[in-house]
């Protein structure tokens, strides 16, 4: 399963993501769910590109977008889990930032 992450977690739902282009259903679920953990992370930490954003903001560009991020790069049943538990990502996320 590490393996399957590893090359399908850049992968977005509507084909434009990397490294195999996938699309929708042909990418792992794992990948799928990976995805949207991944870029939560991503959006909420320090990168030299990019200040760190709050869980607000974090939430507002994945359910919203923001030109780089789009609702349609992630499967749409993930994207549903994640609004449902999007409180829960922010309370994980507190807990265990270093």
């Amino acid at each position: 399963m590490a393996k399957e992450i590893a090359l399908s977690h850049h992968e977005r739902w509507d084909g434009s993501g990397y490294p195999y282009g996938l699309k929708g259903e042909d990418i792992p679920i794992s990948g799928r769910i990976l995805n949207i953990a991944d870029q939560y992370d991503a959006l909420r930490n320090l990168r030299v590109y990019k200040p760190a954003f709050d869980h607000e903001t974090t939430n507002k560009i994945i359910t919203e977008g923001d030109g780089r991020t789009m609702p349609h790069h992630f499967d749409p049943q993930v994207l549903d889990a994640f609004k449902n538990a999007h409180k829960q990502f922010e309370e994980v996320y507190e807990r265990l930032k270093g």
